[in-house]
Order: C-alpha cells, then structure tokens, then sequence
C-alpha cells in the first residue's frame, strides 16, 4: 500500500508524486511571490535622524565650548590680579661679618745658642713665666776663658811694641833734626841727611803698624768677651716658656742649637685673612669680637690693628690682625676661633624677601609694582641669608616687590595691591 504523506502546503512550492515510493513531495514554486520590506526602510531612516541629531547636538556644545573659552580669555585679559607686595629697605651702614682666625703670640721668639759649650746649668722649663733679662741657663766653655787670656796677653804684646817703635821715632827724629842743619851747613853729607829722613819717616809707619795691632786685638778681645756674655742665655722679653730642647749638660753650638721659645702672651695677636667683597673698608680701628667655641660664655672685644694692605693673589683675601688683651691669659697662641668684624659699608646694599626672587631663562629678576603696573627688573645677589637677599643693583630702597609673582606675569602686567588687614 503506497504511503501518501500530506504537508502543509508551502507557499512558493509544488507538490508532486514521488514514482518510487508514492509519496508526494514538496517542489518549488517556479514563480514565488515577492515579500515587502518596510522595516529596513524605517530602520535606515531611524539611524539617519539619530546621526543627524548627534552631530548637531555636537555641534551646538563645540559652539558654546568656544563661547566659554572666548569668555574665559576676555575675563583673564581684563582681570587684575591682586599681589602681596614687600617694601625694599636699605643694607645696614656696617657690615658684620665672621670669619675663622687663628690667635697667636704678640711676641715670639725661637732663642739658639751664641757660642759653643755645654750648658751647666738650666733654670727654667716648659710654662715658666719670666721676666726681661732673667737667667735661663748658662753655658760653660773653658776654651773660651784661655783664648780670652791669650788675647789679653797678645794686646799688652802690642802695646809694649807701640812704645818701643813710639821711642825709635822719637830718636829718629831728633836725629833727622840735627842732622839736616849740619847738611845744609856742609858738615854731613846729602845721603847721611837722606838716611835720617827716611829712618823717621820708617819709625813713623811703625809707629802706625803697632797702634793698629792694638786696635785689632783689642775688637777681637771685645769678640771673645762676647761669646762669653752669651754663656748666659737671658729672656729677651717678658712671656712664656712654650718649648724646651735643652737640658744641663746638653752640648750646643753656636747658631744652630735650638734652645727655648718665649712667647709673650699678655695681649693676643689674631690673624685672619678676609674675602675680596668685604676688604673694601676694612682698616685699623674696626671694631672686632672673638669667640672661642670652647669658651661658649664670654667674648673678647678687639679692634683691628693693622692690615697687609695687598690683598693675596691666590686666595684674593686680605691678611689682617687684631690685638686682644688677654690679661687674665684665658687666650692662649695657636687656638682656632671666630672673628666678628662690623666693617662700614663702602657701597649701597638693599635687602629684599627671597620669596620676591625670580629665577627663569632671564636670569634673575624681581618684579616691582609702579602705579599698579609690575616691572622686571634684574639683580644681582651679593649674599643670601636664606629668608632674605641682599643685592647692590636694579632695585631701590622703598620699592614695593612682588611675593611669589604668578607664573604667567610679563613686563607691563596690571596688578593689584592687596591690602594687608591691622589687626
């Protein structure tokens, strides 16, 4: 029995009986109906208005972007920006400054052996105070003593000379004396009167020779006696035995055996050498003040005392010393300490706020408001004390500058004060 299988039928498709089984399949429609569209239409339309509203509504926000920006640009040309301002005074009339120094003896001397011998006896020692003309020790030299003897011996060699040539003269010119009238009379002859002549005139040089000796014997006793002064070795001034090398029986020799150094320590003589910048009105007479860190409690007032006038070229600073008494010896030589001086200024300085400081490509420079409108002007910074500058140029005393000036403000900038309230 043939099956017949029954389908809906399609639209657009044909049955027909299939020869081998009987059934009845579906075939294509060879002439389908076409189906409308109109949903693609509407929706195409749909993104088309979408779009076009998009764009205008980006239009209209870009138009009024440009509106507030252009708005923004008009108030920011016309606003006047208020500013803290700082009046510029004027440098003090002195200058203090500190610089390290170094204290050393108002007098000092390195004393050496005179002349040779071994030292019998030494009376003095490291820290010993003493006084002008007091025994320090005293050198024995025998030798010394016979070749004195000698000496001595030699002039009164000398002396007994000088009369025995003195009395030789003497008869030669008695002798000369009598003889030239008996020559001119005939009596003698001209060679026995030259004879005579020339024997005075030799008595005479010997007379010269011998009293020459003498002189000579008596500067070389005056030598020898002086060597033997400088057995005792005295303290040329009043101070302080700071060095020893020396002890009794220590063999010196004269000029090259170093013995002891005094220094005198009653007034202190303080060197320090101070910058270029700050030479100019430096002189004798400026006050000074020194401190020594181990003695935080207490100061020593001095006053310049003399300066090396020539500045040294190396360091380009200027030697300078001033004396301090130091009485009660609370200063010792060769302690390191600060020097305060108050040199009078020889050029005008002005102090402005660092916060008015201005640093870019220009350099630097502070702004300065004239009649609501700032100026730039340049500086050069002579010393910074953090806080504050000190500067010699472009600016005057009672000049308003500007505190922290805007990033943005140019020459010609209109600027408004702001009032600072009382309280």
């Amino acid at each position: 029995m043939n099956e017949i299988l029954l389908r809906p039928k399609n639209e657009g498709v044909q049955d027909r009986p299939d020869p081998e089984t009987d059934r009845v399949i579906a075939l294509p429609d060879p002439k389908p109906k076409r189906r409308r569209r109109y949903g693609g239409a509407l929706f195409g339309g749909s993104v088309l208005l979408v779009l076009l509203g998009g764009l205008g509504i980006g239009s209209w926000r870009h138009y009024e972007t440009e509106l507030e920006v252009a708005a923004i640009a008009r108030q920011s040309r016309e606003l006047v920006p208020e500013v803290r301002v700082a009046a510029i005074r004027a440098g003090e009339s002195n200058v203090a400054v500190s610089l390290p120094a170094t204290t050393t003896a108002f007098e000092a001397a390195n004393i050496f052996a005179r002349t040779n011998g071994y030292i019998e006896k030494r009376y003095v020692d490291i820290g010993d105070r003493v006084k002008a003309g007091a025994l320090l020790a005293e050198i024995t030299a025998p030798e010394l003593d016979h070749q004195i003897t000698q000496a001595k011996a030699t002039l009164a060699q000398y002396r007994a000379a000088l009369q025995q040539t003195a009395a030789s003269r003497d008869l030669a010119q008695v002798t000369n004396a009598r003889d030239s009238n008996l020559v001119k009379q005939g009596w003698l002859t001209r060679q026995q009167g030259d004879n005579d002549r020339l024997t005075l005139q030799s008595q005479q040089a010997a007379v010269g020779v011998a009293q020459s000796n003498i002189a000579a014997q008596e500067a070389q006793i005056r030598v020898l006696e002086q060597e033997k002064a400088y057995q005792r070795v005295v303290a040329p001034f009043d101070g302080v035995i700071t060095q020893r090398n020396i002890d009794n029986g220590s063999l010196v020799q004269s000029g090259s055996t170093f013995m002891f150094t005094l220094m005198h320590p009653d007034v202190i003589r303080t060197q320090l050498f101070v910058p270029q910048d700050e030479a100019f009105g430096l002189g004798p007479g400026v006050d000074a003040v020194v401190r020594v860190p181990e003695i935080p409690d207490r100061t020593f007032p001095g006053k310049v005392t003399r300066i090396a006038t020539a500045l040294q070229p190396g360091s380009r600073t200027l030697l300078t010393e001033i004396d301090v008494p130091n009485p009660d010896g609370a200063l010792s030589p060769g302690i390191y300490c600060t020097v305060e001086l108050l040199i009078p200024r020889k050029t005008p300085s002005m102090i402005i706020p660092a916060d008015a400081v201005v640093f870019d490509e220009d350099g630097l420079h502070v702004a300065v408001v004239e009649n609501g409108t700032a100026h730039l002007q340049k500086i050069t910074i002579a010393r910074d004390f953090g806080t504050e500058v000190e500067v010699h140029d472009g600016v005057k005393p009672g000049d308003q500058v500007i505190l922290n000036p805007m990033v943005n403000l140019v020459e010609g900038s209109k600027v408004a004060v702001r009032k600072t309230k009382v309280s």
